[in-house]
């Protein structure tokens, strides 16, 4: 399962992204694309993403069983600990 969070974007990113995913609530779409699907709306959401947030929740074969991606501006960015997946605020 992938899990997709948009903070902030312009709605037809959000419409475009519901052509492969379900929106269960406002801005977080939830799906099973495959590898080749998940990539390419990664490359169109980080591209487009503009002032907003966008954060992609993938399968993985690590501990936990997921990656996490991120892209836009004061985003929460993964840092890798040791194999563990955190998440670290930005600084101010």
């Amino acid at each position: 399962m992938t899990v997709v969070v948009l903070i902030a974007v312009a709605e037809g990113l959000r419409g475009h992204l519901t052509r492969w995913m379900v929106e269960v609530a406002a801005g977080v779409f939830v799906g099973n694309p495959n590898a080749r699907i998940r990539d390419r709306l990664w490359a169109v959401l980080s591209a487009r993403v503009g002032d907003g947030q966008a954060i992609m929740i993938e399968p993985a074969t690590n501990e936990q069983g997921w990656v996490v991606r991120t892209a836009g501006h004061d985003r929460w960015y993964p840092v890798d600990l040791d194999g563990l997946i955190l998440i670290a605020r930005p600084r101010r």
